[in-house]
């Protein structure tokens, strides 16, 4: 793992010991951020579910103005405390243990500090339906969430699409406005109704 672009280009990020995390391949890293491209500078960033935070340190060499990153593990934490520092990025960074689906509720009920994101990413451990649960609580009320125009990024394994199937559901308030396919990764790209209609 490395950072790809920006101030921080090169450096090698540490992995999350053992097996709980899945880290994006640098492959699709550097995919997703030349779709994302220029609109990266500047932009505030919601990493959940963080990990190793490489997609986050990624947006703040690239230029974005701030990441918080939430993980429930503790070495998860350590572990993104230990890469941000590596990569010299500490002062744009948050980093918060915590459950992200508290996290998400705390905002949901205007418990947060008001703070909005540019772009929110969801890429939980997999096989557990946990990003469809994140997903929901999002689309439940974007504006709480979101930026005017931001967008919020999926990456799951397409098999976990048959968690929505299964259950029928779709998103209100949510609208895709693309998708892109690497391997088993699969990302999908979400903003408002009213921002894709426009």
């Amino acid at each position: 793992m490395r950072v790809i672009s920006g101030s921080a280009k090169g450096r090698r990020l540490k992995g999350v010991p053992g097996d709980t995390t899945r880290p994006i391949m640098d492959r699709v890293k550097e995919a997703l951020f030349n779709i994302l491209s220029e609109e990266t500078v500047g932009t505030r960033w919601l990493d959940l579910f963080a990990g190793t935070g490489q997609v986050g340190i990624e947006a703040l060499s690239r230029g974005a103005e701030s990441v918080v990153f939430v993980d429930l593990a503790k070495a998860a934490v350590k572990t993104i405390s230990e890469n941000v520092k590596h990569c010299n990025l500490e002062d744009r960074s948050e980093i918060i243990r915590s459950d992200s689906f508290g996290i998400l509720e705390q905002m949901r009920n205007e418990k947060w500090r008001g703070e909005k994101f540019d772009y929110i990413f969801v890429a939980p451990p997999q096989y557990q339906g946990l990003w469809l649960k994140a997903f929901k609580l999002i689309d439940e009320n974007p504006d709480l969430f979101l930026n005017e125009f931001g967008e919020v990024i999926i990456q799951i394994d397409p098999k976990e699409l048959r968690d929505r199937e299964e259950e029928e559901w779709e998103p209100s308030n949510l609208a895709m406005i693309g998708e892109r396919l690497y391997g088993r990764t699969l990302i999908q790209f979400y903003t408002r109704e009213s921002d894709e209609n426009d």
